[in-house]
């Protein structure tokens, strides 16, 4: 039995102690409040701040873990290589944590350094600087802060008169102490992929089938897998999530972003060294792993020596219409109770406008139309409302 880390422990986290909880380990689940939903499976709890890393370093010490899992940004990441070299796993590597924390290393590795295809870019630290950057990318073009996690501060940009509004919002959405933005050309693409990518100590590179997602506000609302695209387009995602992950090193579970034109060609966009959101989809069965289970048996170190598709799947979430400091309820969850249909209600303690509380979960035959399954996602996530 090892004992993980969990750093962060929101919905996602929450899954993968359930995935290795099955596996017979011992996890201890940190966020910065109490009954987050990691917590509420978790073997213990941890309670502070990851951006103070006299406190990081203070439930290190305290708790001697094997591993160390990140599930969000806002943490101290320049601490982790002290904890490598402590002997401490971090899942996938200190290297990778820290370069996809933030948006500017991850896009400088990926288009100065491996040469990958990318949106053109420029940086801001100012107000001023946005404005040059903007007016050199064109009309419209994409504002988001280096550091932010579902697609907070983020904004589109249709001229110069949404200028100061997009530099505010997203300072305002930075997470961590770096207060800086990217600003990006906007890509006409066809339909944007998650490729899912595990790494694993034996050197073997696997591939999920790939995920379509729909983002409002930079947040993701629906996914579903396996999406159809042209070979070419796959090989070469591929081929460009394997040039990025190998480059950052570690083992584990990779959520790769793509956007995906069918004159241009494949855009690398984002990478998060964690199972994502999107990802969400492989709880519905699609996979002969989900996404968490992957994510485990890599930091574990168990080999994997292939991922099956299975079934054809689709995910809409349920969002909070309100925002309350009282625990959250719900109605109409019998009517989500329909065949090959499942439900996760994340467990948050508290609601926000637009908070994401739990997702349902739909699942087809390989032959079946993926289009119908994706409107039963949403027909019955409709249904759950958040009171």
């Amino acid at each position: 039995m090892k004992k993980i880390l969990l750093l962060g422990s929101g919905e996602l986290g929450k899954e993968f102690v359930i995935a290795a909880q099955r596996l017979g380990q011992y996890v201890v689940a940190c966020d910065s409040y109490d009954h987050a939903p990691a917590m509420q499976v978790a073997d213990e709890r941890e309670i502070f701040s990851m951006l103070d890393g006299d406190a990081l370093d203070a439930v290190v010490d305290k708790h001697r873990p094997d591993i160390i899992v990140c599930e969000i940004e806002a943490i101290r990441t320049e601490r982790l290589y002290d904890y490598e070299q402590q002997g401490i796993r971090v899942v996938p590597s200190a290297r990778a944590v820290n370069f996809t924390m933030n948006r500017k290393a991850i896009r400088d590795l990926a288009a100065k350094e491996l040469g990958l295809k990318t949106a053109r870019y420029h940086y801001a630290t100012t107000y001023e600087e946005l404005c040059k950057g903007a007016e050199d990318l064109g009309y419209p073009c994409i504002v988001k802060p280096l550091m932010s996690s579902s697609g907070k501060g983020q904004s589109l940009v249709k001229s110069a008169d949404d200028l100061r509004h997009a530099f505010d919002y997203g300072i305002a959405g930075s997470r961590g102490d770096i207060q800086e933005l990217i600003i990006e050309e906007f890509v006409h693409f066809d339909y944007e992929i998650t490729l899912l990518t595990l790494t694993q100590d034996n050197g073997n590179t696997l591939f999920c089938p790939p995920i379509g997602h729909v983002q409002q506000g930079g947040d993701y609302r629906e996914s579903f897998q396996p999406l159809s695209m042209k070979p070419e387009h796959l090989a070469e995602a591929q081929r460009q999530a394997k040039a990025v992950t190998e480059a950052l090193t570690g083992s584990g579970i990779w959520g790769v972003e793509f956007f995906i034109s069918e004159t241009h060609g494949v855009y690398f966009s984002e990478l998060s060294p964690r199972p994502h959101d999107t990802g969400m989809v492989t709880l519905a069965g699609t996979q002969n792993f989900n996404e968490f289970e992957l994510h485990c048996r890599a930091a574990l170190g168990l080999p994997l020596p292939s991922i099956k598709m299975l079934r054809k799947g689709a995910s809409a979430v349920i969002l909070s219409p309100i925002a309350s400091a009282e625990p959250p309820r719900y109605r109409g969850l019998e009517e989500t109770c329909e065949e090959d249909a499942d439900l996760r209600i994340f467990g948050k303690p508290t609601t926000r406008l637009n908070r994401r509380m739990g997702v349902v979960l739909v699942s087809g035959e390989l032959q079946e139309s993926l289009e119908d399954i994706r409107s039963k996602a949403k027909r019955l996530a409709a249904k759950v409302e958040v009171y």
